[in-house]
């Protein structure tokens, strides 16, 4: 997936190195569930086409949700998103609160890693 299509935000420079493997074994669940929005951005979404009325769009939006938040609560918080999204919806921006103590990197694909060596 391009990284282009993904706000700035939801986008980083981490990598995963060996000596951390361990550590993002509790990442997995997230890194699953950024896997199948991927996955979902990079095929059904393009037949839906630019017709969404917020910025980030609903997907980056769930993507970026995913990423701060984990699988759970960036799913519910995506769920309260797309009932947001209806016709008689002004729109806008609409980005993603940053979790507090989020302290892992993000790949420049979007996947989370522990951070690296310090």
């Amino acid at each position: 997936m391009s990284s282009a299509t993904l706000p700035m935000s939801s986008v980083g420079h981490g990598h995963l190195h060996a000596s951390s493997a361990w550590r993002a074994i509790p990442l997995l669940p997230r890194n699953a569930a950024l896997a199948f929005l991927h996955g979902y951005r990079a095929t059904i979404s393009h037949t839906y086409g630019d017709v969404c009325k917020y910025y980030p769009s609903c997907s980056a939006y769930a993507v970026g949700a995913v990423q701060q938040h984990g699988a759970v609560k960036g799913a519910a918080l995506a769920a309260a998103r797309l009932a947001r999204c209806h016709p008689w919806a002004v729109g806008g921006i609409d980005d993603v609160r940053p979790h507090p103590r989020f302290a892992h990197e993000l790949t420049r694909h979007g996947f989370v890693v522990p951070p690296g060596k310090d």
